[in-house]
């Protein structure tokens, strides 16, 4: 079939990330009644433990530093250069093939409607994957803050503690803990892919450079 053909990398990720979020879902309601009944509580029911602060948290924590990292690896790289990595731009090279100015696009056919729209809706769109990457990672920042701070309030009730207010959860260690041991990871990894295609190669990867390609060669 074409159309899976033509949709077959967006398909397979969107399963995995299916599959994954599922095992994510099973794995972690055992984990959290196994914690419930330490202390003698009840447990959970699958709907229940979908909503908790303890699968929400964890799930927006990793989707805000995947956001970050995305964000991040889109602008940086209109700015900053590695020679010799497929991940970056040649900094010898004035212009590249897709910074043409759309301007002069205005009046093409098959342009995006921003483009041929120009005016504020071009300069907009010529930054909306950056832009649409960040506001995906303040989404997900915002909503690991509220479901972390539900995730501490319902372990501060398991031991007798009170529970803290978000503004507190959003100042403490745990919180910016959380957080961090992510980042630092999403920006290794960047780094990783970026030094790495220097020197090695993946037949048919567009994020790797021809073969044959000499390791001073800049881009794919």
């Amino acid at each position: 079939m074409k159309w899976l053909r033509d949709n077959s990398l967006t398909v397979v990720l969107a399963v995995a990330t299916v599959a994954t979020l599922v095992g994510m879902l099973f794995t972690g309601l055992s984990v959290y009644n196994e914690e419930l009944a330490q202390h003698q509580r009840p447990a959970v029911g699958i709907a229940a433990y979908l909503v908790s602060g303890h699968f929400l948290s964890a799930v927006f924590e990793n989707w805000e530093s995947e956001f970050l990292q995305m964000s991040a690896y889109v602008v940086l790289t209109a700015f900053f250069f590695q020679r010799g990595s497929a991940e970056s731009r040649d900094p010898d090279r004035k212009t590249e093939p897709q910074d043409e100015e759309p301007a002069c696009h205005h009046g093409d056919r098959n342009a995006p409607l921003p483009v041929r729209l120009g005016g504020i809706a071009r300069t907009l769109y010529s930054y909306s994957l950056g832009i649409a990457l960040f506001g995906l990672f303040l989404f997900s920042f915002i909503l690991h803050m509220r479901y972390s701070a539900a995730a501490q309030a319902a372990e501060a009730v398991l031991h007798g503690r009170p529970a803290p207010g978000l503004l507190q959860h959003l100042g403490s260690a745990q919180f910016w803990f959380e957080s961090f041991q992510n980042w630092q990871s999403e920006f290794l990894s960047t780094a990783a892919i970026v030094i790495l295609s220097i020197f090695l190669r993946y037949r048919g990867s567009p994020e790797s450079k021809p073969v044959a390609a000499p390791h001073s060669q800049t881009g794919d």
